[in-house]
């Protein structure tokens, strides 16, 4: 009876002993428990008094003896477990909130493929503006809170200068990464004098919008091809200005705001032609065909007489399509073309860079280059968004029904896209540029005080894309 008892007491001590470990273990790693029976606890006083008075048999040693073994088996593979959690690097991944779930399945499927890093998403305003603020703000005091920057495509040559994202080219090529992986546009985003600084993540791209079902089968082909200029789609506009109920030939924004920088760059073939460029933007405004307010227009009024039938052809983003597509649409995706811009479409959208005082940039660069490769771009795209990679745009999976990928049109002006001017003080910059070409527009300046202007933002700004006439 009483050597029952007492190995009934050895494993209650163990149990006490493993409950220890548990304990100490349990916020870090899971740790099986087992639960003491109440019997066990009810007779524990006088199990004690047996211990320290009565003798013990070489049987209930022997059990003591391989209990602690077992337990302290169990707590060195624990503890080794538990150490591994504890190495787990962690990435932090700032980017701006995401209103499909492609970046939380994207990081969720990286963190599963993981037994070294792990990354977790910060979130970001979704506001470009305060998004710029807040990591300009970090990065100018060397913080290492983020080591992974979703970065619009108007920031690289900012940041850059300043010394604040790492150069990538070392690492691209250890990985054999090239530049013509990529949509031209978007990848010339992420590089600054000669150095690249960050990688497509998604992108946007401005487009041709024609009503197919007005214009003739040849005429759209050319547009789809890409090979015509200005001055044609300028005889389209007037030619087809009324019919199908239309109200205007042509519609692009020309407003005051970021929206003109834009356009200025799309008809200036990125700056290299300005005079021609400004002198055909100067005919479109004061031209019958185009709204009498369109020096007030940004992409809602261009897309709005669009999509209610009032025009026959528009400049605008990718975004376009789904609202064509959508039910407040006077039109369908089958009375619509789309087509490459002349001197191809600015690109919008974010590329990835690395923080150059990150604590893990090998793992920073990991993570990065799982989101821009051809996994974690299929996972975007699956959610609606375009991917800089260009093997995607041939992908058939990629290219679903019902995406704006089904047209191959859209697709050339992506790899044919154009980027912003590059420059360490962008927002100046641009700010610079609508104010100087509005004037124009207006009939307030001159071409030529407008080409000086412009022509000293070349020096003052140090832009990289150069005017050649």
């Amino acid at each position: 009876m009483f050597e029952k008892r007492l190995s009934a007491y050895s494993v209650y001590k163990g149990q006490l002993f493993y409950y220890g470990i548990r304990k100490v273990l349990g916020f870090a790693c899971k740790v099986p428990y087992f639960p003491i029976p109440s019997e066990t606890y009810a007779k524990h006083s006088f199990l004690w008094h047996i211990e320290m008075t009565s003798w013990r048999t070489e049987g209930d040693l022997i059990m003591r003896a391989r209990i602690v073994l077992i337990l302290t088996i169990i707590s060195i593979i624990s503890l080794t477990s538990c150490s591994e959690v504890e190495t787990k690097k962690q990435i932090k991944f700032a980017a701006i909130e995401d209103a499909t779930s492609a970046t939380k399945t994207l990081i969720d499927t990286y963190n599963a493929s993981q037994e070294v890093y792990e990354v977790e998403w910060v979130t970001l305003p979704p506001d470009t503006k305060e998004d710029f603020e807040q990591l300009e703000s970090l990065l100018s005091e060397a913080s290492a809170k983020y080591d992974v920057l979703s970065l619009d495509v108007t920031w690289i040559g900012e940041f850059a200068d300043r010394g604040y994202i790492e150069s990538l080219d070392d690492y691209m090529k250890n990985e054999d990464i090239a530049i013509g992986d990529y949509s031209k546009g978007i990848m010339e985003a992420g590089n600054y004098i000669g150095k690249q600084y960050a990688i497509p993540y998604y992108q946007n791209v401005g487009l041709l919008y024609y009503r197919k079902d007005i214009i003739l089968d040849m005429e759209a082909r050319v547009l789809d091809s890409g090979n015509y200029m200005y001055n044609d789609l300028a005889k389209l506009s007037m030619r087809y200005q009324g019919e199908g109920g239309t109200d205007v030939g042509f519609v692009f924004q020309s407003g005051a705001y970021e929206g003109l920088t834009v356009n200025v760059t799309e008809f200036t073939n990125s700056l290299r032609s300005v005079k021609k460029g400004l002198e055909t933007m100067k005919s479109f405004v004061d031209a019958d065909y185009t709204p009498e307010d369109i020096l007030n227009y940004t992409e809602n009024q261009t897309h709005d007489a669009f999509i209610q039938g009032k025009a026959v052809f528009s400049r605008n983003w990718s975004y376009q399509y789904q609202l064509i597509k959508s039910s407040d649409s006077l039109i369908n995706p089958e009375q619509v073309g789309i087509a490459p811009l002349p001197y191809g479409g600015v690109v919008g959208g974010y590329l990835l860079g690395i923080n150059k005082h990150s604590a893990d940039k090998e793992g920073a660069w990991d993570f990065l280059t799982f989101a821009t490769g051809i996994e974690g771009q299929k996972i975007l795209a699956s959610e609606g968004y375009i991917p800089g990679h260009s093997t995607l745009l041939k992908d058939t999976e990629t290219i679903e029904v019902g995406s704006i990928l089904e047209y191959e049109s859209v697709r050339n002006a992506l790899m044919t896209s154009i980027t912003r001017p590059v420059s360490p003080s962008y927002e100046e910059l641009s700010d610079t540029i609508q104010l100087s070409v509005h004037k124009y527009l207006l009939g307030i300046n001159s071409i030529n005080t407008t080409i000086y202007e412009l022509d000293r933002l070349v020096k003052d700004y140090q832009i990289i894309t150069q005017q050649v006439e």
